[in-house]
């Protein structure tokens, strides 16, 4: 990150007591260290309109990351959310009301750049309807000192499919890239099957990883299973953010992906956000935020 030593990016990266980097390369981004240092911010599944036990907190939860992000003490390049930024609702005028309030609150963020994308909880019901009204298109692409970044939308189609569309679109753009651009893919649902009876997987998903293969600087960064969690397809390296509003089971583990119980004696626990720093020589490193400082 630039402004920011080894030494000090490890400090920041403990705030609270609870960090965790990896402070060589990750896989899939060996190429990196020829660009500008740099550095954002991951948030995903905040569920603004939840309420229920799992979080007693849930009206006050997203706030409180919005004032932990801002009080690093370098402001990220971008801060970008990965979708579920709402609860679902059958009701499309609640719906809205949601995604409104929501981007109420997110605009009280320090950084310049902030960057949106849906969930299944924000678009499945209407094919990504009302999140296009409030943050435009539910799949993109942008550059960023020398990283070229692709976000992918595999929720607006209630099948949890990314679609041919999209598919010959994603082709298109990285036919544009050479073979060891430094890429990096930012979706909701994960990319490969992770636990497919729990919706923790994209039906068209490796045709996608299939496009993504012959490039050998790619890492993807994804939401959706509200916990922290790492994967190799071949030379791709998936990460999974934790969630903002309740923590979910390790995949698999039970039969059902009910929210963790909330616990008095630890509040927030498992509850986070993410900074991506791409450094030279290293390349990436993760660093894991709680909601709020401890004490």
């Amino acid at each position: 990150m630039a402004g920011i030593d080894r030494r000090d990016f490890l400090k920041l990266a403990g705030i609270g007591g609870a960090g965790v980097v990896f402070g060589s390369a990750l896989p899939g981004m060996a190429g990196a260290a020829a660009q500008d240092d740099f550095y954002f911010v991951q948030l995903s599944d905040t569920h603004w309109g939840f309420e229920g036990p799992p979080n007693p907190d849930a009206k006050g939860t997203l706030k409180k990351a919005v004032a932990a992000v801002n009080a690093l003490e370098q402001q990220p390049d971008f801060i970008v959310f990965t979708g579920d930024l709402t609860h679902t609702t059958d009701d499309p005028m609640e719906r809205r009301k949601r995604l409104a309030e929501f981007k109420d609150i997110v605009a009280g963020l320090k950084a310049k750049t902030v960057r949106f994308m849906p969930g299944e909880h924000d678009a499945s019901l209407d094919n990504g309807k009302a999140f296009r009204e409030f943050f435009g298109s539910t799949y993109y692409t942008f550059d960023h000192k020398g990283v070229h970044f692709i976000a992918l939308d595999n929720v607006s189609d209630p099948r949890a499919a990314i679609g041919d569309e999209q598919l010959a679109w994603l082709a298109a753009d990285l036919k544009e890239q050479k073979a060891d651009a430094p890429i990096v893919v930012l979706t909701h649902r994960p990319l490969f099957d992770l636990a497919p009876q729990w919706d923790w997987a994209t039906r068209d998903g490796a045709k996608a990883v299939a496009l993504l293969m012959p490039y050998t600087n790619v890492a993807v960064f994804y939401g959706h299973i509200h916990q922290e969690h790492h994967h190799m397809t071949g030379h791709i390296a998936h990460h999974a953010a934790k969630g903002l509003m309740f923590p979910l089971p390790a995949p698999g583990s039970q039969p059902k992906r009910s929210p963790l119980a909330w616990d008095p004696a630890e509040p927030y626990k498992g509850l986070g956000f993410r900074s991506v720093g791409v450094d030279k020589p290293a390349g990436f490193r993760l660093g894991e935020f709680p909601v709020q400082k401890k004490g």
